[in-house]
């Protein structure tokens, strides 16, 4: 088993918990698996049980890819590994930069 990191793309789901304004999030995962294809649909299917909608996973490898590597992400790496799990690191919010035209009132 290796520890892959991998950036996830999520759009909008009802139901996913992410502010009305967000138009979708960024996750930072640290997941366990036998190799990136086994991890990647992992962490998509956990990701998925949670009521969000993946879009794109990007995968920057495991540890001996990535060299040098801060101790407290090591120690969440190490976690997944132990537990066989899916961990989610970061999560940024994404909001739209264009939400289209503004309203117009009535007489304007």
């Amino acid at each position: 088993m290796q520890v892959y990191t991998l950036l996830v793309r999520v759009g909008r789901k009802p139901g996913d918990g992410l502010p009305d304004q967000a138009s979708g999030a960024a996750l930072l995962c640290y997941a366990a698996g036998r190799d990136e294809p086994d991890a990647v649909r992992e962490t998509v299917a956990v990701l998925k049980q949670a009521d969000l909608a993946p879009l794109e996973v990007e995968s920057f490898g495991t540890s001996e890819d990535r060299g040098q590597i801060a101790l407290d992400e090591r120690g969440l790496m190490e976690r997944a590994l132990e537990e066989n799990a899916v961990i989610v690191a970061q999560m940024e919010l994404v909001f739209d930069e264009n939400p289209g035209p503004p309203d117009v009132q009535d007489g304007v």
